[in-house]
């Protein structure tokens, strides 16, 4: 379903676009690539000259290395464009930083910490934050067993993804249809029966 049409005419003026793939590796490790790009419509002036239109403006690279816990092993950044050659291209040793943190506890307050203002790169240090769910999104079905252990062999655990959006509440629709097994009665109903 698309968006709303616009109620009023509008210009294109800039484009950002960011684009994760992630990679199993046959050592067992996996590799998540993220990569920004930010581009205008229009020449832009900056202090260090003309960025001509359609040229980017920023044109980032993130990898990280991660094993089957969530665990970041490596990590790296390069710049091949940016507003400020030779100041802002220099920050990509320091996302080695990120190595040690765990996508799934604790890691957004760990990169600002490490890596949050003039510690880092803005655009590269929002781009991590995409991570998590990116490499969730990577394991689920692969590593992540996303399974309700209904059709098949009967699961311990309740299943990674329940809980953790809204359509997935086990109070909700949706677990009742999925997941039956995991589906709790909500507290409104619970009270009234």
């Amino acid at each position: 379903m698309p968006l709303p049409t616009p109620t009023s005419r509008r210009a294109l003026k800039h484009t950002r676009a960011i684009q994760i793939e992630a990679y199993a590796r046959d050592d067992g490790l996996w590799d998540i690539d993220a990569h920004i790009t930010d581009i205008k419509t229009r020449d832009s002036k900056l202090a260090s000259g003309i960025r001509p239109a359609g040229h980017p403006m920023h044109d980032l690279w993130l990898r990280i290395t991660i094993d089957r816990e969530l665990n970041i092993v490596a990590a790296g950044a390069v710049s091949d464009a940016v507003p400020y050659p030779g100041y802002c291209d220099t920050i990509g040793p320091d996302y080695a930083k990120l190595v040690g943190l765990n996508l799934y506890k604790g890691f957004r307050d760990g990169v600002k910490q490490r890596l949050a203002g003039t510690q880092g790169c803005t655009h590269l240090t929002e781009l991590a934050m995409v991570l998590p769910t990116a490499a969730i999104q990577a394991f689920a079905g692969e590593v992540i067993d996303t399974r309700d252990g209904a059709s098949g062999g009967a699961q311990a655990t309740k299943p990674f993804q329940l809980d953790r959006c809204h359509a997935l509440r086990t109070d909700g629709e949706a677990v009742a249809k999925y997941y039956p097994r995991w589906a709790i009665q909500p507290a409104a109903e619970t009270e009234s029966t």
